[in-house]
């Protein structure tokens, strides 16, 4: 498709108003009245795009009123709005000038699925991980203040967001530095997964106390019939309200944080948004609008199934929700259900296998375990350091709490890991979900630094499967394995789809396997990659090279014994990882063969040093050359020439 829609054909699509809005200032030329319509159309909008080229979908879907008032109401870019979890922010990216590209969001080159500062003036704040939004806007706010500027600033969370500790950690510190922010709790219950907790329970006794908002109401409605003199009697309204709630409702909770906190109101009557929002605007300090939505609004398919609907993978008929492109029912099983599968056999074996997940249930494929053993499994949100240290807990009472997390994620929990977990040397088992690239997500889902940075860690075990037998294997040695901490890091998508025994083997620690022998080179591979060396290996037996492909399993420690006789039979080492280069796989390979004194040459392939963009795997492994083919014509190269440094 070109990079401009065809007038004649999606244009149209666009409706009455939203076809002429390609900038919040164009949207200002619209009256109040006008707002509930733009904001359909801005949900069938979202519904036309996703139904054609995937997306997250449930979550935008839920802001679309919210999105249309807040760039009505407020100046922005010079007004600034920041958003948590950004695939919220799909409405927002349509009103502030990406339409006619959104077409190309989450594709190779295309629009990104989160807000990023490098891509527009309006996206403030990059995010793609939870809960940081408040935190942000705290930091700007205070910029402003020092710089002695004026505009407002306005953070949005929700979609489970609010169950991260960082979120009341700034709330604690902006009620305390009494600054201009508004915070739009955009309450629906749910992140991917529904939310836990209880400040879900909190949340609900709030929007379902029928007191406070019956008096609340009968109050507001009234008061709306007096006209003029009805709008001034509502500010007064404003200003004792927190007396009102301190009496009827937890809102307390919030005021007590020093905001001042409004609601719970629809989150879906715009009008009615707007006009909230416009009368709390200029108040000063730390404000809290709770607003409540329905993820999924509008599209009766993913109200009903807010979780299926959360996402789309690819096209699907917006009628019947069915995906146009059929799942192929023969096709392996993706490697985060092997684990699941996997676990719950294992939990089976030993009552002492309790699983932790971080709002992903679904994500990990962890559910599996709770259906089974529910007293066994907790789902303790988006919390990824406390999910870690609560695992520690756990430890220290001889349980085996095995802690499935993304990687990208487990970034967030780093402290825990090292101060929590390996200083005690508690038997923790990290099951990495997500590691390499993750595709589509983009730079904020690559499970791109793990093996770097738990490498580091003293007492810390990690490995990587190169296929769904040896995933299974590793969970079984990480339980069976009582000394400490254990890593297991494996890919997202479908496993091999190789034929796998029922029986679990226990693996010796530290020790690889030779998948096949040869006499110009060596290559050794960690986890899936190598898979890929054994492709690219093949492709240069066709050109005469013959290659030694070795499955090293083990990142941390690293098998000694077979890389002493490696370097012995061959000058020429490769090894290839999908992570980053630096400090990874190949860094430990080539310090072991520094610390031993061995003047073999080593070339390592994996992820370069920068962030990697969207796209699909096969895209980002060609641009990064992890796919077979790059691999093998850079073999090619190493081994003929004869320059000291390889690049």
């Amino acid at each position: 498709m070109n990079s401009d829609l065809k007038e004649s054909e999606e244009l149209a699509a666009f409706g009455k108003y939203l076809c002429h809005i390609n900038s919040p200032a164009d949207l200002k030329k619209f009256t109040i009245d006008d707002l509930p319509a733009i904001s359909e159309e801005c949900r069938d909008f979202i519904v036309d795009m996703v139904s054609k080229y995937g997306g997250h979908f449930g979550a935008s879907l839920g802001v679309v009123e919210l999105s249309v008032a807040l760039h009505y109401l407020y100046d922005t870019p010079k007004d600034q709005l920041v958003w948590d979890v950004g695939h919220q922010a799909y409405v927002h990216k349509i009103l502030t000038g990406r339409k006619n590209i959104f077409y190309s969001n989450r594709q190779y080159g295309g629009v990104s699925g989160f807000p990023k500062r490098s891509e527009s003036i309006y996206d403030t704040f990059g995010v793609g991980h939870a809960s940081t939004s408040i935190s942000a806007a705290a930091g700007m706010a205070m910029a402003r203040d020092l710089k002695k500027e004026n505009f407002k600033i306005v953070a949005v969370i929700g979609d489970g967001s609010m169950t991260g500790g960082m979120a009341f950690e700034a709330m604690n510190h902006l009620g305390h530095l009494k600054t201009d922010v508004t915070v739009i709790l955009n309450d629906n219950c749910m992140s991917i997964d529904p939310n836990v907790g209880g400040l879900k329970q909190y949340l609900t006794d709030i929007t379902t106390n029928s007191a406070y908002n019956k008096l609340r109401r009968d109050i507001w409605d009234g008061l709306g019939e007096l006209g003029g003199l009805g709008d001034k009697a509502r500010k007064m309204v404003l200003k004792v309200e927190a007396g009102l709630k301190a009496a009827l409702t937890h809102g307390a909770f919030f005021e007590a944080l020093g905001f001042r906190y409004f609601g719970p109101i629809d989150g879906h009557n715009v009008k009615q948004l707007t006009k909230v929002l416009a009368e709390i605007k200029e108040l000063p300090g730390p404000k809290l609008l709770h607003i409540v939505t329905v993820k999924g609004k509008g599209f009766e398919l993913a109200e009903k199934d807010q979780l299926k609907w959360h996402a789309q993978g690819g096209a699907f008929d917006k009628l019947t929700g069915e995906a146009l492109k059929k799942p192929n029912p023969a096709a392996p099983p993706l490697y985060q259900e092997v684990f699941g599968r996997a676990i719950t056999e294992l939990a089976g074996m030993d009552e002492r296998i309790v699983g932790i997940t971080a709002a992903m249930p679904s994500g990990t494929s962890l559910k599996i375990l709770g259906q089974k053993y529910p007293e066994r499994f907790f789902d303790v949100g988006i919390a990824e350091q406390h999910a870690v240290t609560f695992g520690a807990g756990l430890a220290t009472q001889g349980l085996k709490p095995v802690v499935a997390i993304y990687s990208t994620f487990l970034q967030r929990a780093y402290d825990q890991i090292i101060h929590d977990v390996a200083l005690q040397n508690l038997n923790v088992v990290f099951a990495m979900d997500r590691g390499g690239l993750a595709g589509a997500d983009g730079p904020t889902h690559h499970g791109a630094f793990d093996l770097a940075y738990l490498r580091l860690i003293p007492t810390m075990i990690i490995m990587a499967p190169m296929n769904e037998q040896e995933l299974r294997d590793m969970l079984y040695t990480s339980v069976k394995y009582d000394d400490g901490p254990i890593a297991v890091r494996y890919p997202r998508g479908n496993s091999t789809g190789m034929e796998v025994r029922k029986e679990f083997k226990q693996l010796e620690i530290g020790k690889g396997e030779v998948l096949r022998d040869g006499n110009d080179v060596a290559i050794l591979g960690i986890g899936v990659m190598s898979n890929t060396a054994m492709t690219a290996a093949k492709m240069l037996d066709e050109q005469g090279l013959s290659s030694l492909v070795a499955n090293m399993r083990f990142v941390k420690p690293l098998d000694e014994e077979m890389l002493d006789g490696i370097c012995a039979k061959f000058e020429k080492i490769v090894t290839i990882e999908e992570s980053t280069i630096v400090g990874g796989f190949g860094s430990a390979v080539s310090e072991y063969l520094q610390l031993k004194g061995y003047s073999n040459r080593v070339l390592t392939i994996g992820l370069p040093d920068r962030f990697i963009e969207h796209g699909s795997p096969d895209e980002l492994h060609r641009e990064v050359g992890l796919d077979a083919e790059s691999v093998a014509k850079r073999i090619k190269e190493f081994i003929a020439t004869e320059s000291l440094i390889d690049k």
